[in-house]
């Protein structure tokens, strides 16, 4: 896995640490030249930024799971950082989800800009439902994966993990968003006029900075 990261200051670790995963198509890169690492250091926040290139096909068979732990998290604790956040825009928000899903503890938030967040069949059947917390997941589910993503989100509200939610109200996925953001408590919520663009989600960025999290 490459990634590369900017720190708040020379020779230690900061006790915050961030790590931005972006959406697919995208690159470190693009987050970088699009001010996401800039926005942090204008505000002075003693948090270390560390971006990463995600590969799809190591998304796909879920390989990307292990190498966040044992390439960014296992190495910013072994640095004396105690408070990691997961950042993840579009691909890379459903990327934190599940891996805060697969290893609770190892995080203390995540920061969901735009997230996908699976099979339209499955949030079709929350919204059936009635919402999240009437939703139920069943074996017959179109897709388990997701539907055991939703399962963790279900129980959002007694996460040790924080959870923060931002996205455009013009989303392609904002039915999504708007199912998870109703299970949150309002101020884990932004939306904003916008669409599932780079625009939208570096204002998103900016305004998650603004509210004092990291």
């Amino acid at each position: 896995m490459r990634s590369t990261i900017d720190t708040a200051a020379v020779g230690r670790a900061a006790p915050t640490r961030v790590v931005l995963l972006p959406a697919a198509f995208q690159s470190a890169e693009d987050l970088r030249s699009a001010g996401f690492v800039a926005a942090v250091r204008r505000r002075s926040l003693d948090v270390d930024v560390v971006l990463v290139d995600l590969e799809l096909a190591h998304v796909t068979d879920r390989s990307v799971l292990d190498a966040l732990r044992s390439g960014v998290i296992a190495p910013a604790r072994a640095a004396g950082c105690h408070t990691l956040w997961l950042a993840g825009i579009s691909l890379g928000a459903y990327v934190a989800v599940t891996y805060a899903q697969c290893h609770p503890g190892d995080i203390e938030g995540l920061c969901l800009l735009s997230p996908y967040l699976g099979d339209r069949r499955v949030t079709g059947h929350i919204e059936t439902a009635g919402g999240l917390d009437a939703w139920r997941p069943t074996d017959h589910e179109p897709d388990a994966e997701d539907a055991r993503l939703w399962g963790y989100l279900k129980g959002v509200r007694e996460l040790h993990t924080l959870v923060y939610l931002g996205f455009g109200t013009g989303d392609r996925f904002a039915r999504a968003h708007e199912l998870l953001a109703r299970a949150l408590p309002p101020a884990a919520v932004d939306s904003i006029p916008g669409g599932h663009d780079l625009n939208t989600w570096t204002l998103l960025w900016e305004r998650f900075l603004e509210t004092g999290r990291l």
